[in-house]
């Protein structure tokens, strides 16, 4: 199925110190190792390379009223899907969810 996310970054925060994006891992990723591995993926907008396998889908980081859609397909594989925002922090404080494929 395909799906389509919209993220939008209502903050006034600069993007170096409060940005957001929105990453879909595959199932069974280990979001602590992947948070953790993010830190110090600054270069990459927060996707670190040692996890590039594991993400599905993502958008780029995002400032200050910045917006992006992304389209992708749905995995076909029934299960739950993380999703979260890898900036340093933000997963901590549940900026995290799942995506279900029933």
């Amino acid at each position: 199925e395909a799906l389509a996310v919209t993220l939008t970054n209502q903050g006034t925060v600069p993007k170096f110190s409060m940005g957001h994006n929105w990453v879909l891992l595959a199932e069974g990723t280990d979001l602590n190792a992947f948070s953790a591995d993010a830190t110090t993926a600054a270069t990459t907008e927060y996707i670190p390379a040692s996890f590039k396998d594991h993400v599905l889908a993502s958008t780029k980081l995002l400032g200050p009223k910045e917006s992006e859609t992304i389209l992708f397909y749905a995995p076909t594989k029934p299960g739950h899907y993380p999703f979260l925002c890898a900036f340093p922090g933000h997963m901590q404080v549940g900026m995290k969810g799942e995506l279900i494929v029933e």
